[in-house]
């Protein structure tokens, strides 16, 4: 689980500039930030890079 749709939310930035960045289609960004699909890891921590957060800012606890 990721806290990506959040920290997006909290930026007010929408998933199609993320997607942009990353140089991927809308569609895999909106999957990483429904939770539907998980980035690997170098995805996570060039998205924390781009979005100015520490990688572990992206994670849910599971608490």
């Amino acid at each position: 689980m990721n806290r990506i749709k959040e920290v997006l939310e909290e930026k007010g930035i929408k998933q199609v500039w993320l997607a942009e960045q990353l140089g991927k289609s809308y569609n895999i960004v909106n999957g990483y930030a429904s939770n539907r699909t998980q980035p690997s890891l170098e995805v996570l921590y060039r998205i924390a890079e781009i979005l100015n957060v520490e990688p572990k800012e992206l994670l849910k606890d599971k608490k």
